[in-house]
């Protein structure tokens, strides 16, 4: 899990990054929970995130937004984030030129920052977005949505109610030939506290049937919550 340090728009940014041994492996970028409320990058959605692309024969990055860790910067409401996000999706492709495709997985303030991202670039394949922030930040920029995934929540998060994601997610339109699949995960909050376990498994599946088998481990390789 080599730490890197890479340029973003306001300094440096501080990332952990894992290389594939394939040259031509797809990439995943991994973004992280709201700065302003303890987000960053070795939180353990983001890391479980991580460890499965990872395992999954991706190349990898995860990093922390601006203002937080060794990131430089402050706080920018989101705008300086995407931006952040821009700049670290360039430098891991710098880095894996032949990669065929990639894709963006983010949790809640993450989630939205990834669904922005993928509107600004063709590259993106799919996306996992967990705990989406329907009720805080509007999402109607996707207009279509030009990707599949998933969206996974929780049926009991006091922070945004399963009912207004299913409602958002219902009145995204996607560009023909793709689909915003949903898992409402019953009994789990904003956190998957005590549920993380089950909703990695929505995702593991989701995954296995959304990619190539060569990038779908052996079940046994699943991430474990400890």
């Amino acid at each position: 899990m080599p730490e890197v340090i890479f340029a973003g728009p306001e300094g440096r940014l501080e990332g952990r990054y894992h290389p594939s041994d394939d040259p031509q492996a797809p990439c995943a970028l991994i973004l992280s929970p709201h700065p302003k409320a303890g987000g960053h990058m070795d939180h353990r959605i983001p890391v479980a995130m991580y460890e499965s692309y990872k395992r999954r024969g991706f190349s990898v990055l995860r990093f922390n937004f601006r203002g937080i860790g060794r990131s430089m910067g402050v706080y920018d409401n989101g705008q300086g984030e995407l931006q952040d996000a821009a700049y670290a999706l360039d430098w891991l492709q710098s880095f894996n030129q032949n990669a065929p495709f990639s894709w963006v997985s983010g949790y809640s303030f993450g989630a939205w920052i990834g669904m922005q991202l993928l509107m600004r670039r063709p590259e993106v394949a799919g996306f996992i977005s967990m705990s989406l922030p329907v009720n805080t930040y509007d999402f109607a920029f996707l207009a279509p949505c030009p990707a599949s995934g998933l969206v996974t929540y929780g049926s009991e998060d006091p922070i945004v109610p399963a009912d207004d994601v299913d409602r958002v997610v219902d009145k995204i339109r996607v560009q023909k030939g793709h689909v915003i699949q949903t898992h409402r995960v019953e009994g789990a909050d904003h956190f998957y506290s005590n549920h993380l376990e089950e909703a990695l498994d929505v995702i593991e599946d989701y995954l296995d049937e959304n990619l190539d088998p060569r990038y779908s481990p052996p079940r046994e390789m699943k991430y474990l919550e400890g």
